[in-house]
């Protein structure tokens, strides 16, 4: 089992470019990752750690797998794991 790392292409707050990290196994080993990388809680988004640019190169040194965004969510979604965005009822659009 692993966890997956895309590059770092998505545009965030401050002009930096993030990444999104999940895990083919398990939230808990996801979350046990992001915990020893030192990213905050409160970067993780439903099913992904959005992961700024400079930290990318952090979870490649402690195991992460590179892949391509698209690699990324099909094993995400073979893995059972993946959380769509539920959009919220009566929300104006």
């Amino acid at each position: 089992m692993s966890v997956l790392i895309d590059s770092a292409v998505w545009p965030g707050p401050h002009g930096w470019l993030f990444a999104h990290m999940v895990s083919d196994s398990s939230y808990e080993e996801l979350h046990a990752f992001a915990h020893e990388m030192g990213v905050d809680p409160r970067a993780f988004d439903r099913d992904h750690y959005d992961i700024p640019g400079p930290l990318h190169a952090r979870a490649l040194e402690l195991g992460a797998e590179h892949v391509t965004g698209r690699e990324l969510v099909t094993r995400l979604r073979a893995a059972g794991l993946r959380r769509r965005k539920v959009p919220r009822i009566g929300r104006p659009a």
